[in-house]
């Protein structure tokens, strides 16, 4: 067990819980700095295990005979579901230490999940760190960050919003962050975001525009035809589903319609995945190698996905296609394994995205979720 972390049987403890942030941190610190070693991934991921045992890993371990002081390796973790985060608080620590709270957009399924935060210091740390090292060579250190979405204060408990608000912050010279979003109400501010992108080209910089998948599909609608020219070199990120007011629009359709609109080529147009109930997030290949394909998500060394079996939950081998398990050092004070309802393929370039698993929640996901309430 590291150094610092409470025995199950304690309460939650503040202490504990900042030892645990500062190793997260320093594993993020390891990535970007090529002299320091990160410590062991299982090491830190049992330990996460350890001191999250009140916030859903005691009674799910309980129940599924698994001894978290016993661990050794990450993938003997049990995950916690992320249809759980819908019906009960996954979190170590009491509501009364919140001061973030991050809920999915209950478009799949019913409900909507919450992830609990004592403080976003790590989630942040991770995030930009990864942002950099992916965009940071397409767009150097500093850049416009334009995002199609509300602006933060719209929009306190999205953690895509609060992500892209902290890429403003770090990567963009505009004082008004606010200033940076671009959608108000369910209208996009056209005259704005023109603006800003005429001063992009004068200063020959190229653009990180960003946002929800379904607000490009939205923007397509609204312009009918008409292309926004963003500067060479620009890239645009898009995440999340494909469902437009008026249609569905599928995954290669969409890139080639942004490239089309944006009159950039579609290595330009990326994708991410992340979750509401994760802190970490992968972002597309074409990104860090042209050798990588669309689809294909390179991932943070402090976020590992394996593919599970869906009626088990059991790991399965490398190349076999199953739901993602993801195992996520920056979650401190909630789960650091997630068991996703997303079909994967794990390859040695990345992890090889197939959309959501088609049906109900997968049968291993319910069977957890129902030892996690104690049904």
């Amino acid at each position: 067990m590291g150094a610092g972390v409470c025995p199950l049987s304690s309460p939650f403890s503040v202490e504990a819980s900042n030892l645990l942030h500062g190793r997260s941190q320093a594993f993020v610190t390891a990535f970007e700095d090529a002299t320091r070693a990160p410590e062991s991934f299982d090491a830190l991921a049992c330990d996460l295990a350890r001191h999250q045992a009140a916030s859903g890993y005691g009674r799910l371990s309980e129940a599924l005979g698994v001894d978290l002081s016993c661990l050794s390796r990450a993938d003997q973790i049990p995950a916690i579901p992320a249809e759980a985060f819908k019906h009960t608080r996954i979190a170590a620590h009491d509501a009364a230490l919140d001061t973030a709270i991050f809920r999915s957009s209950g478009t799949i399924g019913q409900g909507r999940g919450a992830h609990f935060f004592r403080h976003t210091r790590t989630y942040d740390r991770g995030a930009l760190a990864f942002a950099h090292a992916a965009l940071s060579p397409h767009l150097g250190s500093r850049f416009p960050v334009l995002v199609l979405g509300p602006p933060p204060h719209e929009m306190p408990d999205s953690s895509l919003t609060h992500m892209l608000s902290t890429f403003v912050s770090a990567f963009d010279d505009h004082p008004v962050t606010d200033e940076r979003f671009f959608l108000r109400g369910d209208t996009f501010d056209l005259s704005a975001l023109d603006e800003a992108i005429a001063r992009a080209y004068v200063q020959s910089a190229p653009i990180f525009l960003a946002g929800t998948s379904f607000a490009f599909v939205h923007l397509l609608d609204a312009l009918d035809g008409i292309s926004i020219s963003l500067p060479p070199g620009s890239i645009v990120m898009q995440t999340g589903g494909f469902k437009g007011r008026s249609r569905v629009v599928e995954a290669e359709e969409l890139r080639s319609q942004l490239a089309s609109l944006f009159c950039l080529p579609e290595r330009s147009i990326i994708a991410e995945y992340g979750m509401t109930e994760l802190s970490s997030q992968g972002w597309e290949g074409p990104l860090f190698s042209c050798d990588l394909p669309h689809g294909t998500y390179v991932l943070p060394p402090w976020m590992r996905v394996d593919a599970a079996d869906p009626a088990t939950l059991a790991p399965l081998p490398a190349g076999q296609t199953g739901i993602a398990r993801v195992t996520d050092l920056l979650s401190v004070d909630s789960a650091v394994v997630v068991q996703t309802a997303d079909l994967v393929t794990v390859t040695p370039e990345g992890v090889a995205l197939h959309g959501r698993a088609p049906g109900a929640a997968p049968r291993g996901c319910s069977i957890a979720i129902d030892e996690l309430l104690g049904s």
